[in-house]
């Protein structure tokens, strides 16, 4: 069994790789983009869906300033690539906000800051997966009404692929992304030409009209206009997350480092600005409508359009106004953004494990976090968010609309304490810096990392405003809980490093017991017992003496028979036990060993089964393992598991049962004093 799930494993991710390979699975920059950057550039294709659906709750004429929305998003988004430009040069090592606000802030706000990224990275697989089966659907109408198992199946997909190693993903997703920012160029490109030409059609739901929701009748005036504009500023925001995923990532990029991955934001900056105002600025020009609730928001001819209206999100309705008259360039705008959005989820899973080996380094986090697969990623930081993930999507049956009200609440307060600690570092080197050209550079990023953080800090405000009742909550809450959880995984780590510490007498740590009682559990005389005996006699301890609970008065009687046929060196101690209970009585006499005499080891030798089937386990070592579990937390006392290979477990592991080199399993004569042992004649 376990040779054909190794076999399957290495199908799947392949052959181990040794640690010195570590430095050939760095990324160059043309891989670190499609790598860390898919996040922020699939952002452009729904963020644009939530401002034109948040304004058109005010109705049509609310929907023509979505491209000043856009803007205001667009300034944001410069200004914070331009800072985290700053972070990654100052603070390469890969902790990104979480490093600098616990350096510059305190452990406290740095804990926060990585439970707000945790939170963050885990919505980004749930929103970007599920935006990806909604235009898988678009494209397959058979998908309609299937898209939570579309989303999970491409949710395990991801996680495989990842599970190969960060080089085997960003090759694997480098050429969809390509074709995506391809794509988009080839859109705005041919839509800005038509569109100056006076050829750009209108969109097929330019002619529906827009209802107005009850407390927008007026459009866009009074404080209820003016928080809806919030409102949709706050989620065209979602275009900036992923941005913080190449500040985790530096360590995966190749030398020099952090030129690379500052280049890496510059490129991506540049890249989701301009896509993201050519969609809104196209998707006005032609009159695309995107609703909340198109069956009743939406009339023709004064009438609902009813549930039968399929509504596709605003890329795939301006990429068909685009190319109309030539469908194949739609298809493919189309189905190449579905696996951007798919994709998209990548960046989470690069820095979602980075982050988390970071933080479990530091005691965080469970330190099986912190350690590398035979395929030097970080597995088990794989497969959590891949769970975390599937268990949101499932929540929230795949639906952006609902996600997206949870979503970038994280990432922003990582922005804002990140950009927080920026500032204070830098006035920190301020004050000891004597070089001029040095401070002139340093007083440049402090400017740069100033914005930053009001411009952060604003957009985290508006935020909770427009968004903490509609969702937003849920994601502040579960940062709260983790925080807890991190905070209280580190004092058990502290505790447990203080208790095992050697003190100030190293030497009391290595003093020995005063005596060693060994003590062989026996039900039956066998192969197995034989050698738990053997090995016991070979460690010469001070008391040597086999026990057994007598249960059944035939084999009881049996035993003792079957112990004096063979005349063995060492007494048969039987425990009585009226109830039939093993565990009990054994552990009862143990205790009684270490009451009696505190300062001596009680070593106890269980004889177990390998059985070489999971079926085989169930039907056997249930009372040893049970006994092995209560032994474990009695204090003084050492548990011995002298396994006997079954034959079963020769197929499994090419081991046998035969006795070890050197002879029978008998060891040879002149074992230990017996002293304070009794031949038990009648019950213990």
């Amino acid at each position: 069994m376990s040779d054909v799930a190794d076999a399957a494993k290495r199908l799947l991710l392949g052959r181990p790789m040794r640690s010195e390979r570590l430095g050939r699975t760095l990324l160059p920059k043309r891989l670190a983009l499609p790598a860390f950057a898919s996040d922020a550039l699939s952002s452009v294709a729904y963020a644009p869906d939530e401002i034109l659906l948040t304004l058109s709750l005010a109705g049509i004429t609310a929907v023509v300033i979505s491209p000043w929305v856009g803007l205001a998003v667009v300034v944001v988004l410069l200004v914070v690539v331009a800072a985290y430009r700053q972070n990654v040069r100052a603070y390469p090592s890969g902790g990104g906000d979480y490093e600098v606000a616990t350096v510059n802030l305190g452990p406290r706000a740095g804990v926060t800051v990585a439970g707000a990224l945790l939170v963050d990275y885990v919505l980004t697989v749930a929103v970007s997966i599920s935006a990806g089966a909604q235009y898988a659907a678009a494209v397959v109408p058979a998908l309609r009404d299937r898209e939570t198992l579309v989303a999970v199946t491409l949710i395990v997909l991801l996680t495989v692929v990842n599970l190969r190693g960060v080089r085997d993903s960003g090759r694997a997703f480098a050429l969809p992304v390509y074709l995506f920012m391809l794509a988009l160029g080839l859109t705005a490109l041919v839509g800005f030409v038509r569109y100056a030409t006076g050829t750009l059609p209108a969109a097929e739901s330019a002619d529906l009209e827009v209802v107005p929701a009850a407390a927008f009748e007026q459009g866009l005036v009074g404080l209820a206009g003016a928080l809806l504009v919030l409102r949709a500023f706050a989620s065209g925001c979602a275009a900036l997350t992923g941005v913080e995923a190449i500040s985790n990532g530096v360590p995966a990029f190749r030398r020099p480092k952090s030129r690379n991955a500052a280049t890496t934001l510059l490129l991506l900056g540049g890249l989701s600005a301009t896509f993201i105002m050519s969609i809104l600025v196209l998707a006005t020009a032609a009159g695309v409508h995107y609703v909340e609730d198109p069956s009743t928001q939406l009339l023709r001819d004064g009438q609902p359009v009813g549930e039968d209206h399929v509504q596709d999100p605003v890329l795939g309705q301006l990429a068909e106004v685009v190319f109309s008259g030539f469908p194949p360039a739609f298809y493919v705008v189309t189905v190449v953004t579905g696996f951007i959005l798919v994709l998209a989820a990548n960046t989470a899973f690069n820095g979602f494990p980075n982050l988390g080996s970071v933080l479990a380094r530091d005691g965080h986090l469970p330190r099986q976090l912190h350690t590398r697969g035979d395929r030097l990623a970080f597995s088990n930081g794989i497969i959590s968010l891949a769970a975390g993930a599937i268990v949101l999507v499932i929540a929230f049956d795949a639906e952006v609309t609902r996600l997206i009200h949870l979503y970038i609440v994280g990432v922003f307060i990582s922005f804002t304490l990140g950009q927080l600690g920026m500032v204070r570092h830098w006035n920190r080197l301020l004050r000891t810096e004597p070089d001029p050209a040095t401070r002139t550079s340093m007083l440049r990023s402090r400017i740069i990392n100033s914005a930053g953080f009001v411009l952060t800090a604003t957009v985290l405000l508006v935020v909770f405003v427009t968004k903490f009742t509609r969702g937003a909550w849920v994601t502040v809450l579960a940062i709260g809980v983790l925080f807890l959880v991190m905070q209280g995984i580190r004092r058990h780590y502290e505790a447990v490093r203080e208790e095992l510490a050697l003190g100030e007498d190293p030497a009391a740590a290595r003093a020995l017991p005063s005596r060693v009682h060994a003590i062989v559990l026996v039900s039956r005389l066998h192969k197995p017992a034989m050698r738990a005996i053997a090995y016991a006699r070979a460690t010469r301890p001070s008391v040597i003496e086999a026990v057994t609970v007598g249960v059944d008065p035939a084999e009881l009687t049996e035993l003792r028979e079957q112990w004096e046929a063979l005349d063995l060196p060492m007494s048969l101690k039987v425990l009585d036990s009226p109830y039939r209970d093993v565990t009990r009585p054994v552990l009862g006499y143990v205790k009684s060993i270490r009451r009696a005499s505190p300062r001596d080891l009680v070593v106890v030798y269980l004889p177990e089964y390998v059985v070489g089937h999971w079926w085989e386990q169930l039907l056997h070592n249930q009372s040893a393992t049970r006994l092995k579990g209560r032994l474990l937390f009695s204090p003084g006392v050492v548990v011995a598991s002298v396994p006997w290979q079954l034959s079963s477990s020769v197929a499994v592991d090419g081991v046998s049962s035969t006795p070890p080199p050197g002879g029978p399993i008998e060891p040879p004569p002149g074992g230990p004093t017996e002293h304070g042992s009794v031949q038990d004649g009648g019950q213990g």
